[in-house]
């Protein structure tokens, strides 16, 4: 027992490394198991840049006040109420306190730059984004002792009567007294995708059509496993932070930098030329990754998002540039639409502009009248040249099929809460995330529940220690008095 590792961390993205760190510090051996290689570690945090904060004044980078309860409503509207409230309130609570500790290991913060002034209230930025963030807790964990090893993918686990025993890679067994899966979703699992999305009344399969923003490697393998192993599960397997990206995205870890940020200053069509939702319900930050599953449903799973001049310089510039014409109709053709069709709905659309005062920061008063779907804020005419068209897919982040969970990140089975096995990260944030997604608090539920199921594993396996030792010294005691009887 002595010999055995106190911490077995499987994954190596943000949540697996704050798991890996609480339980360092707490004392226990730690060994990290990354499934990909170094120069591709980190999992999906490496697309990150920032951190959803409560807090009630404003501090260092954070501007004004982001409290609990706002907080909560903001998460309340985005999951349409699919979120365990005693859960989501731990995350935000945890969210307000951790970023002492996170720059002790030397995370970085920055103000929020330009195109993103609608989040300094909200969201704390890291400097060099996600990926400086995970070096510097690579880092900082080997500085302390953390066994890190790369090209380890876990395959199967050792479970008994819903205690870890052992993890296998390949042919190889991990034993140790305590386990946290932080190993990710199945995003990057196509024919899961498929399954789970099934046929649609056209007779396509969406998610043939899905680009993978997130990393290659998470292919779910230990949700899986985890499922036949008889572990209570949550959330359903359609459900992902799935974002309108650039169609012409990279099949894997496009990243941050695919998304096309304009949405909200336009109109979004479908390949039939007709608008399907309303472009300006809420600030895209809060409202962006719905949109990846409103293309998906849309034929052929493709959407095409419309701006004229007047959006030029109020949002993120794509990394591709868009689609440029002098017209309407011509941009149309480029974009291969139906002009006649695309044309009545421009014409619809620019005729039911009420135009108030545009405000691109705040919830406006311009908004449509007399058309469906209504665009209920900054609805200005699309009519000054040029004009500019991107073509939109739906792009995977990550899934929210995972594990039930506790306060404490215990994995349940049948009800009741392993003693010795956690969960952190996108493993588990389905307990908190049933649906739709607000910008960053993925970074908040990973680093509030990889921080508690480090400490909660670390405690497991040291008090673990501590009984063997004390039934150990129980024998030694108990043969000497055998020995001094005899």
């Amino acid at each position: 027992m002595e010999n055995k590792i106190d911490v077995l961390v499987i994954g190596g993205g943000n949540a697996a490394l704050c798991a890996a760190l609480m339980a360092r510090e707490a004392g226990a051996s730690v060994t990290l198991l990354e499934a990909a290689p170094r120069e591709w570690r980190g999992g999906n945090s490496g697309h990150t840049r920032n951190l959803r904060c409560m807090h009630d004044a404003p501090q260092d980078v954070l501007t004004e006040a982001y409290p609990e309860e706002e907080f909560w409503q903001d998460l309340l509207k985005v999951t349409g109420g699919q979120t365990n409230e005693t859960l989501a309130r731990l995350t935000i609570r945890a969210s307000g306190t951790c970023r002492d500790w996170m720059r002790q290991h030397g995370v970085r913060f920055q103000p929020s730059l330009s195109g993103t002034l609608s989040l300094s209230r909200t969201n704390a930025f890291f400097m060099g984004g996600g990926k400086a963030l995970v070096n510097a807790y690579y880092r900082s964990a080997e500085k302390l002792g953390v066994q890190i090893r790369y090209n380890a993918p876990v395959d199967r686990l050792d479970i008994q009567d819903g205690r870890f025993v052992a993890a296998y890679v390949g042919n190889e067994r991990i034993e140790a007294k305590t386990c946290v899966l932080a190993a990710g979703g199945f995003e990057s699992n196509r024919a899961w995708l498929r399954e789970a999305w099934g046929q649609n009344a056209d007779g396509e399969w969406p998610a043939d059509n899905f680009l993978i923003r997130g990393t290659r490697f998470n292919q779910g393998v230990l949700i899986r496993h985890m499922m036949e192993q008889g572990a209570d599960m949550i959330g359903d397997p359609s459900q992902s932070h799935c974002v309108a990206i650039d169609a012409r995205s990279p099949l894997y870890d496009g990243g941050i930098v695919t998304r096309i940020d304009c949405v909200s200053l336009g109109v979004v069509v479908n390949k039939n030329a007709t608008r399907f939702y309303d472009e300006g319900e809420d600030f895209w930050p809060k409202r962006y990754a719905i949109w990846g599953r409103l293309v998906a449903q849309q034929p052929g799973q493709t959407g095409y998002s419309i701006i004229d001049a007047k959006a030029v310089g109020r949002f993120m510039p794509p990394v591709f540039p868009g689609v440029k014409a002098d017209s309407l109709p011509e941009l149309a053709k480029k974009l291969g639409l139906d002009e006649e069709a695309f044309m009545q709905t421009m014409n619809g659309y620019n005729a039911a502009c009420h135009v108030g005062t545009f405000d691109h920061t705040a919830m406006d008063d311009c908004h449509t009248e007399g058309i469906t779907p209504a665009k209920t804020h900054w609805a200005r005419p699309i009519d000054t040249a040029p004009f500019y068209g991107y073509a939109l897919k739906p792009g995977i982040t990550f899934t929210y099929l995972g594990l039930k969970v506790n306060e404490q990140a215990a994995v349940h089975f049948k009800g009741r809460p392993s003693d010795n096995l956690f969960a952190a990260g996108e493993m588990m944030a389905g307990n908190v995330l049933g649906q739709g997604y607000t910008a960053g608090v993925g970074m908040s539920i990973g680093t509030a529940f990889g921080r508690i199921a480090g400490t909660q594993a670390a405690k497991a396996a040291l008090t673990l220690a501590l009984s063997q030792r004390e039934r150990e010294q129980e024998g030694v005691s108990q043969r000497e008095q055998e020995g001094e009887a005899a």
